[in-house]
């Protein structure tokens, strides 16, 4: 029998990089470590609309960088970088309202445009929330969602389930669909993977997406890395 383990922290150290990178000692880790998660936690939930394909925080004695990854920068920026200020301001008063000190550190915030958002399991996963809230049929929604991922030439298998009350049924079930390859226990295998919820009238229903791209080798190891 073997253990579901998640696909990301699965390949962490081997094709994979920590979406937190800083050091701390024992005296500001707990801090730093709160100050993370409710950035993560108040970004992804701010920035539903803008399909947000992931977040990073990098922190040096200097300054905290959070990287927000997108595939709506345009919008997301605004018209001479407001929305990124007004966004900026925005988490700073969660952190005061928290009373989390950054102790001198500058809060620098970075947008990164994700140019093939159908092939990010985040985005897809949203999408997949996106048609469900306007009351589609579930089946047509997960068949449209894998042509349109299947459709991009790097990826190579597509993996979508569904949980909950589908098409508000009293009795909540499972439904998975698949078109390829989808190697989870393969460790250079590059899998990304995703969880999202639908809020629906009836209740929430659970998403996950799994994006199979291929296999990553020592010599490509760096260049994926780099992007």
């Amino acid at each position: 029998m073997s253990h579901t383990v998640h696909p990301y922290s699965h390949r962490l150290g081997i094709i994979r990089d920590w979406k937190s990178r800083w050091f701390s000692t024992d005296k500001n880790y707990r801090t730093a470590l709160k100050a993370d998660i409710l950035i993560r936690e108040f970004l992804t939930k701010e920035l539903r609309a803008f399909y947000l394909g992931g977040i990073e925080t990098e922190r040096t004695r200097k300054a905290l960088r959070i990287v927000v990854k997108t595939s709506r920068p345009g919008m997301l920026i605004g018209k001479a970088g407001d929305g990124v200020i007004k966004l900026r301001e925005k988490i700073l008063k969660i952190l005061r309202i928290n009373k989390i000190d950054l102790g001198g550190q500058e809060l620098k915030l970075d947008i990164e445009e994700i140019r093939s958002p159908e092939s990010n399991a985040a985005i897809a996963a949203m999408m997949v929330a996106e048609a469900l809230e306007k009351r589609l049929p579930f089946r047509r929604v997960m068949k449209q969602i894998i042509e349109k991922i299947m459709a991009v030439k790097e990826v190579k298998g597509v993996r979508i389930y569904l949980g909950g009350r589908l098409g508000g049924a009293e009795i909540a079930r499972s439904e998975e669909m698949k078109r390829g390859r989808v190697p989870l226990q393969t460790l250079r295998a590059d899998i990304d993977f995703a969880r999202e919820k639908a809020h629906m009238t009836y209740g929430d229903l659970g998403i996950k997406v799994w994006i199979y791209k291929g296999e990553i080798f020592a010599k490509d190891q760096k260049d994926h890395q780099i992007k």
